[in-house]
């Protein structure tokens, strides 16, 4: 089974500011587009899984005891009861931070898988890692072979509907090094990324559909930030993970 789905497309599905500074160039080879921006580095693969192994992936993940992954409604769970279910595949956990003095939840579901001791801690959250499975180690290895960079660690985000998001951020933290290089690979709905220059404010939104890959490279966390914002009339699933290397 060829797990890149090849397409003669070599039109990019979304826009770039019409300057100087930005440029973008098909990669036959890869399947996808090289994008050069202001300090930053993209690579963009529409279809890098294809439609039955990202199918795969999400069954994949969500698979689980008590609950059909697809028609759930995971939001009218209680707590406890999310809790209770026996998850096969991902240790899944709702994250809160503490704002303004408060203990506010994350509005998504996340997982944080890696090699021994690679802990990561981002908004004041401290996740120490689960152990690889043979699932995302296969993932991770397809990805490799693009972004030419070994990762030790991998961020999972289950967003459970259009209201779950992500606000502006850069993954900048200091363990991840000076130029990171992050791979995002998202399943399941599509839901818009959107970078935003720390100087100019100007924005690029990027559709990252069923299979989609992104990988963010050069100086883009010392001079953008991204986020994955609200999109209510989405209905289902999404669920993205980002690979990366840690330094600690």
């Amino acid at each position: 089974m060829d797990l890149f789905n090849v397409t003669n497309e070599s039109i990019l599905p979304f826009a770039l500011p019409q300057e100087e500074d930005y440029s973008v160039k098909w990669d036959e080879r890869l399947d996808g587009f090289k994008i050069n921006l202001p300090h930053g580095e993209l690579f963009y693969a529409e279809h890098f899984f294809n439609q039955e192994i990202s199918d795969r992936c999400m069954a994949y993940f969500l698979e689980n005891n008590a609950n059909n992954w697809q028609t759930t409604n995971w939001k009218n769970l209680t707590e406890d009861e999310f809790n209770a279910i026996d998850f096969k595949n991902i240790k899944w956990k709702r994250e809160s931070i503490n704002l303004y003095g408060k203990n506010v939840l994350l509005p998504r579901m996340t997982s944080w898988y890696g090699d021994p001791g690679k802990s990561y801690s981002y908004s004041g959250i401290n996740s120490n890692p689960n152990e690889w499975n043979k699932g995302l180690i296969a993932i991770k290895k397809r990805i490799e072979e693009v972004a030419l960079v070994k990762f030790n660690s991998v961020l999972m985000n289950w967003y459970r509907d259009g209201v779950d998001y992500l606000n502006w951020h850069a993954d900048d933290e200091k363990t991840l090094g000076v130029n990171p290089i992050i791979s995002s690979v998202n399943f399941g709905s599509m839901r818009d990324f959107i970078l935003r220059n720390n100087d100019t404010s100007l924005k690029i939104s990027i559709p990252l559909n069923h299979g989609a890959l992104l990988i963010m490279g050069g100086e883009l966390q010392h001079h953008w930030q991204h986020c994955v914002p609200k999109r209510k009339q989405v209905k289902g699933m999404r669920i993205n993970l980002t690979f990366r290397a840690i330094n600690n």
